[in-house]
């Protein structure tokens, strides 16, 4: 008797998917997958953590990205939640409001380095939803959101609750000060 192999349908070359929204389609589904704990009786042997390499690549093609919630590379997605529900202490504040584009983003970077030599987790950038911007284009809201995602000690960032400005504010988690 033959046996029975499953065949697989070729497409056609337009309709087969980009290998990298392959990968940017894994990394979606696997963003909330945690490691299970070993097993206590020993039966499965630990596998050897691989690391990456020393030489990265930029930032953004390893952090998930979002126009409200950023959350950089080997940091938990538990964080960002931790963000939203307001576990983290906002200590300090900044509001960018009248500032130019460039000098919202140095004033954001001096802000964000002073919290993080304070010893502050969380702090929140106030920066309008730019309203009354020409177009009603939010110039200050992309700026400083892109300057936080380039920025080494922003571990996450998203959208401050209503209560405390809404999309025109955003948490920030700092990384911690080094001792």
């Amino acid at each position: 008797m033959k046996p029975v192999t499953k065949r697989r349908a070729r497409l056609p070359v337009a309709d087969r998917l980009d290998p990298a929204d392959d990968v940017d389609a894994f990394a979606r589904e696997m963003r909330d997958v945690v490691r299970l704990d070993p097993d206590p009786r020993g039966r499965v042997r630990s596998v050897v953590p691989t690391h990456p390499p020393r030489h990265s690549p930029q930032r953004t093609e390893h952090a998930e990205v979002s126009d409200h919630d950023f959350v950089a590379h080997g940091v938990d997605r538990s964080e960002i939640r931790k963000l939203k529900r307001g576990e983290y202490i906002v200590r300090a504040r900044r509001d960018l409001h009248g500032m130019t584009g460039a000098e919202a983003v140095a004033s954001a970077g001096r802000f964000i380095e002073n919290s993080r030599h304070r010893g502050h987790r969380c702090v929140c950038i106030i920066h309008g939803r730019g309203l009354h911007s020409k177009d009603n284009q939010p110039i200050l809201k992309t700026r400083v959101r892109e300057y936080l995602r380039s920025h080494r000690s922003v571990l996450a960032y998203t959208d401050a609750p209503v209560s405390d400005g809404g999309p025109g504010a955003v948490y920030v988690l700092l990384r911690k000060q080094a001792q």
